[in-house]
């Protein structure tokens, strides 16, 4: 695929594919905070707030799944598991790191521009008349409807 052309449909899948798994949030702070160091898993819950037990174990399989994350079982008791990033995983950190910079430097222009688009899509819905007919109704068949059951046709009420 030729850079700035994303025609093909194929590419797009792929790529598509691939930022689903790295552009959700989890992966993101998951692949950000094992930059600095290998971690276990609740060294990784207690860091990354506000995420549950079964998303952090979904997002970690996925990672390790996808070859960004590597998982070392230490034979100790009780057993302990270690969390890294492979030598592909780190080559995310940069464009990672990147994009949480940009996101910082612009959030307050993004929110700005958020409200004024609320706020000027709520203005257009309050203009609307109270008897003009929603875009999402549709007229309704006035004939008889079979019943799925029975195949005998049943009235609409």
């Amino acid at each position: 695929m030729k850079q700035g052309n994303m025609r093909d449909t194929a590419d797009c899948r792929a790529i598509g594919g691939v930022l689903s798994r790295i552009g959700d949030k989890w992966s993101v702070l998951i692949v950000s905070r094992l930059g600095t160091q290998p971690m276990r898993f609740n060294e990784l819950k207690r860091e990354i707030g506000g995420i549950s037990q079964r998303m952090l174990t979904l997002t970690l399989r996925g990672l390790e799944r996808d070859g960004l994350v590597t998982r070392t079982i230490f034979a100790t008791i009780p057993p302990r598991v270690d969390y890294e990033l492979t030598p592909l995983g780190r080559s995310l950190l940069e464009p990672v790191m990147g994009l949480s910079a940009w996101a910082l430097k612009h959030i307050a222009k993004i929110e700005t521009a958020r409200e004024r688009f609320d706020s000027s899509a709520a203005r257009k819905q309050a203009a609307l008349p109270v008897n003009s007919p929603n875009l999402r109704q549709t007229a309704r068949p006035t004939g008889p409807r079979l019943n799925s059951l029975s195949g005998a046709a049943r009235v609409r009420s």
